[in-house]
């Protein structure tokens, strides 16, 4: 099974992809955690891409593509994967299906996880990220044991200035500006799953597996009934 997952952020995409990828037994393939270990490694496309990194522009779509092709050609990613954040275009996304094809695959759903304002807003608002060692809590739904304070180094705990509310609205505006065309593009494809993502993960997580089984007929991890083709029109 092949999967993509879009969403705004605070929608808590890399969580259900991470979730989704464990239950299905799939690699999680996400194209941000992919750049940072090129980087890191300093292979030749890391190289290139740290290039743009270090100057705050965007990476160009022929890198991102490239790293996210070499890692779906990986042997463990043959029955399947789960994609978070990519693509982000529908460049990307034409570029995708394209070189899936050419080894006789496809993508079978596109997961459109959505969110209310008011739900996103208060889960990034209420994010604290650690100074030292950036673990990540919240002051809801996972708080410090000492207010302010990081469970594991004892450092200070700090917001993200692009997590205030404000700037969350802002980035929800150009979130659905620019993902609408792509959006538009696997809706028209009939590739479109919609699924409500307001409440706790592990609801979220239970109804995207459970509409997968009525589409697939998933008996086992990694197991699905090639013998139907879903149609998520009544989705879209």
């Amino acid at each position: 099974m092949r999967l993509i997952l879009l969403g705004a952020p605070g929608v808590g995409k890399g969580t259900q992809a991470k979730a989704l990828a464990k239950e299905l037994n799939l690699p999680h393939i996400c194209s941000g955690n992919l750049l940072r270990q090129a980087v890191k490694e300093n292979t030749e496309l890391g190289k290139q891409a740290k290039s743009y990194m270090e100057k705050g522009e965007l990476v160009p779509d022929a890198l991102v593509d490239q790293l996210v092709f070499n890692r779906i050609n990986q042997p463990d990613a043959e029955a399947g994967f789960v994609l978070d954040g990519y693509p982000r275009n529908v460049h990307q996304a034409v570029e995708l299906d394209q070189k899936l094809s050419d080894s006789q695959r496809e993508i079978d759903t596109v997961i459109n996880l959505e969110a209310s304002q008011a739900v996103i807003i208060q889960r990034l608002s209420g994010r604290r990220i650690c100074s030292n060692c950036q673990a990540n809590f919240h002051i809801k739904n996972m708080p410090p044991k000492k207010e302010g304070i990081c469970d594991y180094c004892g450092a200070k705990l700090y917001q993200r200035p692009d997590d205030k509310e404000e700037t969350i609205k802002n980035r929800l505006r150009v979130y659905r500006k620019e993902a609408e065309s792509l959006i538009d593009f696997y809706k028209n494809r009939s590739k479109l799953l919609r699924m409500p993502a307001d409440e706790e993960a592990d609801i979220v997580l239970k109804k995207i597996l459970d509409k997968l089984n009525g589409y697939f007929k998933i008996s086992t991890r990694n197991s699905i009934d090639e013998g139907g083709r879903p149609d998520f029109k009544e989705n879209s």
